[in-house]
């Protein structure tokens, strides 16, 4: 079925610019804590806080960037007392990149910025007869992730 120019977008156009919205707005919360710090290097303290100690090699392969941009990302977080290197007790050759007490510290302000304002802006905006809706909306969206690229949710053939 084609789409004619009086046609309403179709929700999954509808979905995605509304995710991609709201990935915005949290961003822009959470990056207000981040002093001068590029918001994409908070994934990289995420995984580590998550994953542990890595290798610049390895968090490269996990955040699929090049050597020379997790480099790059790696001195301006150590320069930012962020992360720190160590050596490998496994490979003496090898450092481990580990976050510290402050990368920690913005970390989780970073984290609660941003959920403060979500929490304000559902507050703000979602009345108390519309929550069970949202905790619908949730529920999908939570199924749509969920799924794989071939459009099966997990353990379909």
């Amino acid at each position: 079925m084609r789409k004619t120019r009086n046609d309403p977008d179709p929700p999954a156009i509808r979905l995605a610019v509304a995710v991609k919205r709201l990935r915005v707005r949290l961003q822009e919360a959470a990056s207000t804590k981040l002093k001068g710090l590029p918001l994409s290097q908070l994934p990289i303290i995420r995984r580590l806080r998550i994953e542990g100690p890595a290798t610049a090699a390895s968090l490269a392969a996990a955040e699929h960037v090049s050597q020379q941009a997790i480099a790059q990302s790696l001195a301006m977080l150590k320069k930012a007392g962020l992360v720190r290197a160590t050596p490998d007790p496994a490979d003496g050759r090898k450092s481990l990149i580990r976050v510290t007490d402050a990368g920690n510290r913005l970390f989780e302000s970073a984290i609660a910025s941003r959920n403060a304002w979500l929490l304000h802006a559902i507050d703000s905006t979602i009345m108390a007869k519309e929550r069970p809706a949202l905790n619908k909306a949730i529920e999908l969206l939570e199924r749509i992730a969920n799924t794989n690229s071939l459009g099966q949710a997990p353990g379909e053939p």
